[in-house]
């Protein structure tokens, strides 16, 4: 009895909503230590805590990563071999142009807006302040032109 409600189950299994997986070519973005902020890829699964990454055009040195101090993006670098050295690693990435598809990403950019943002002194803050008032003063006339 209980084998046939357990092959019912099985069958009724829905397929996985996770689309991004721990995999040799993830490009994954690293969220602390000295090269946070940077993109690298997954060269190496050392257990299930940690990989080897590796980004020769990123800045980020070939080591030992914990999974916790990253995050998977949607870019996978495909077909690249378990183990490939930096010059291999450099090759597929250039080929790819998986760098540029990085910087082209709406995540990259909001981080460097973010960043920017963050960077502004007192006055700069102040014109963009102004700024804003400005375009919402034009909207705003704009759309009482419109209704009018």
């Amino acid at each position: 009895m209980r084998g046939c409600l357990c092959d019912s189950f099985i069958q009724q299994v829905q397929p996985s909503n996770f689309k991004r997986f721990v995999e040799v070519g993830r490009v994954v973005l690293l969220k602390s230590g000295p090269q946070e902020g940077h993109i690298a890829v997954i060269v190496e699964i050392i257990d299930h805590n940690r990989a080897i990454i590796d980004g020769p055009t990123t800045g980020v040195p070939r080591q030992s990563f914990p999974y916790r101090h990253l995050t998977l993006t949607p870019l996978v670098v495909s077909s690249l071999p378990r183990g490939a050295g930096s010059g291999v690693v450099r090759k597929f990435l250039e080929k790819e142009g998986t760098v540029e598809k990085w910087n082209k990403s709406s995540w990259a950019q909001k981080r460097a807006a973010i960043t920017k943002r963050r960077s502004l002194n007192d006055f700069e803050r102040f014109a963009v302040m102004i700024a804003k008032k400005a375009r919402r003063d034009q909207t705003r006339k704009t759309l009482k032109k419109a209704s009018a």
